[in-house]
């Protein structure tokens, strides 16, 4: 269980039954007390009123009125609402935008330092343009929600990604790639790999992938995707992190 999942696990608790000893969250989340106790500093900081009575059968108290003052999203969640927002804009379909903008930069300015890092080397990575309008969507599917944590790895890992692939005629193969990029062509997504066996760049529809898997080898180097001249990074959107 990750600091994140544990400290998720203690609220619940906390909210359900109102206060617990520190040896009763131990228990619930398979952690030491002394890991219980940095996890309630940690939410203390976010936020959240937590009460300790000293003492034998003393517990830990959560105001039911408390919040979190800072955003506990995941660089992964956050990367996910900006290229959420790059494909809408890219459609023309953004009403808002200077709102949703000066909402995404202070979600931004709440992460990490090294959090920051990550968003923006996946940022780099991202490409949008326009979907030709003979392009037939009559067969598009939705996309796997295990996709974009594996692309996270995949991207800043610089690790190779294994996954099963679908195409066109139905036919599935099992592909291994080193990931160079995302396309966003509204409404349709795309991964650009660089494919080892064909010594070739490939675009895979990613609603056309599933189980995808890292796999262990030696990391790839970035290459230069050559991209046709109306697809662009989503910096020169008019916009980047701040």
């Amino acid at each position: 269980m990750t600091a994140r999942d544990r400290q998720d696990a203690i609220l619940r608790h906390l909210r359900r039954s109102g206060s617990a000893t520190v040896a009763a969250l131990a228990g619930e989340v398979g952690a030491s007390r002394r890991t219980v106790l940095r996890d309630i500093g940690a939410l203390r900081e976010q936020g959240f009123l937590i009460r300790s009575d000293c003492g034998r059968g003393g517990g830990v108290h959560l105001d039911p009125s408390s919040l979190q003052r800072t955003a506990r999203l995941t660089v992964t969640e956050v990367f996910a609402l900006l290229i959420s927002v790059a494909a809408m804009r890219a459609a023309g379909s953004l009403p808002f935008a200077g709102l949703a903008d000066a909402g995404l930069a202070k979600i931004e300015r709440s992460l990490r330092p090294d959090a920051v890092r990550d968003l923006r080397r996946l940022l780099d990575c991202l490409h949008v343009g326009r979907l030709s309008p003979l392009q037939d969507l009559s067969t598009m599917g939705a996309m796997d929600d295990a996709l974009l944590p594996a692309f996270e790895a995949a991207f800043l890992g610089q690790r190779h990604l294994r996954f099963a692939y679908r195409d066109a005629k139905g036919a599935e193969t099992r592909r291994e790639v080193e990931p160079q990029a995302l396309l966003i062509l509204p409404p349709l997504w795309y991964l650009v790999a660089w494919d080892p066996a064909r010594g070739d760049f490939r675009r895979f529809r990613m609603d056309r992938i599933s189980a995808p898997e890292l796999v262990e080898a030696r990391p790839f180097r970035r290459r230069h995707v050559p991209f046709d001249q109306d697809v662009c990074p989503y910096r020169a959107l008019g916009r980047s992190p701040a």
